[in-house]
């Protein structure tokens, strides 16, 4: 019999339904030492959330979160609301006691992210998660292994992109278009992801940035509510230049405005042993080169990410080659925040607040960069 674990949700709209159905499948799927319980989820709008919880299977439902921090049966209190919320929310958790999980990036700024990190050091007994969720896929779990196990030697050369086509100009007016709500724009949405993957397969960390753009490309949007213009004073694409303590350089790339590109998601690292490749768009597939071998058949090797017993994950779900898809990696991680909980190690390394901590400082720096259009150390953002 499984211990029950009283779980809470702040937030109701796209990644509330991803985090609740991985709450609500992962003990189907692993074998975890809780049984999430879905208790409360929070949020503004009522009529929505009353049906919200209905369709996803939480107790209960209401509109005032500082509720969840006074109830001391909710063990795990899970954010995934819009980024300038992040630190009050996790904060008052924090202080009552609760493990947290967030969404990413961690926060709006790097103020309100080294707040929360601050928050997590002060609060001895509580666990925190942020949801840099592309880690949890197999092919992704492997490529740090991989590298981890000295495959690909001495690491030369990382690039990554993050490219979406759906913040074309007819595309209404949000939160993620205001600076004091979203705190950037394609940067925290895009480059966040790609920053954290790169730390996390690498096992590096990134020293400087050498130089950075970030333009607004669309000014003004028109707000559905209203029908009125609204002002857009978020980057649309973010473009930066690194190089990693251990001295390999590096290109990160995100835009919402890519036509063509839907989620495409793509990182490779090039060492003097090998390769790895990797594109969210075909996720279940990991490109690897071993520069060691024969000259006459070297080339790019084609892994199927899905075989039990041989790839991180695969065990739990299907046979082999009946691929996964993107709620998969959410399930994943939340497997392995539940086996945190329970004093057990979890099948990837997860990142906690002061790992997320980590990708802001770049983040942060990046935007310096590219606003006083010159070179910043890693040392120099704190």
């Amino acid at each position: 019999m499984l211990v029950p674990l009283s779980i809470a949700l702040i937030g109701q709209k796209f990644m509330g339904r991803a985090h609740s159905n991985a709450w609500r499948q992962v003990a189907r799927f692993f074998d975890v030492p809780f049984e999430p319980i879905l208790h409360t989820v929070a949020g503004r709008d009522a009529r929505e959330l009353e049906a919200f919880a209905e369709r996803w299977g939480w107790a209960r439902a209401t509109c005032d979160w500082q509720e969840i921090a006074l109830d001391e049966s909710i063990a795990l209190v899970d954010i995934g609301t819009p980024n300038h919320v992040h630190a009050e929310q996790a904060i008052a958790m924090l202080e009552a006691g609760k493990h947290v999980a967030c969404e990413k990036p961690l926060a709006g700024t790097l103020s309100d992210a080294r707040a929360m990190r601050d928050a997590a050091k002060r609060a001895k007994k509580a666990k925190t998660f942020v949801w840099f969720n592309y880690r949890r896929c197999p092919a992704v779990a492997l490529a740090q292994r991989l590298v981890a196990e000295g495959r690909i030697g001495r690491l030369y050369h990382v690039r990554a992109h993050y490219l979406q086509e759906w913040g074309a100009p007819s595309t209404p007016f949000s939160w993620r278009y205001s600076k004091k709500v979203a705190g950037s724009g394609a940067h925290g949405d895009l480059n966040a992801h790609i920053v954290d993957m790169a730390r996390f397969v690498s096992g590096d960390e990134i020293a400087e940035i050498h130089g950075a753009v970030a333009p607004t490309f669309v000014k003004e949007r028109v707000d559905a509510g209203t029908k009125k213009k609204a002002k857009c004073d978020v980057d649309d694409a973010v473009l930066f230049l690194a190089s990693f303590v251990g001295g390999a350089v590096a290109s990160f790339e995100a835009s919402r405005l890519a036509a063509g590109h839907q989620n495409d998601n793509f990182l490779e690292l090039n060492g003097s042993k090998g390769s790895l490749r990797f594109s969210f768009e075909d996720m279940n597939l990991l490109h690897f080169l071993d520069a060691t071998g024969d000259a006459r058949t070297a080339g790019w090797t084609r892994i199927m990410c899905t075989k039990g017993g041989a790839h991180p994950y695969a065990a739990n779900w299907w046979p082999d080659a009946h691929v996964l898809g993107y709620e998969h990696g959410f399930t994943n991680m939340a497997a392995d925040i539940l086996r945190v909980l329970g004093k057990q190690a979890p099948e990837a390394p997860l990142p906690d607040f002061e790992d997320a901590y980590q990708t802001q400082r770049v983040l942060e720096a990046a935007l310096v960069s590219a606003r006083e259009r010159c070179a910043i150390k890693l040392s120099e953002v704190k």
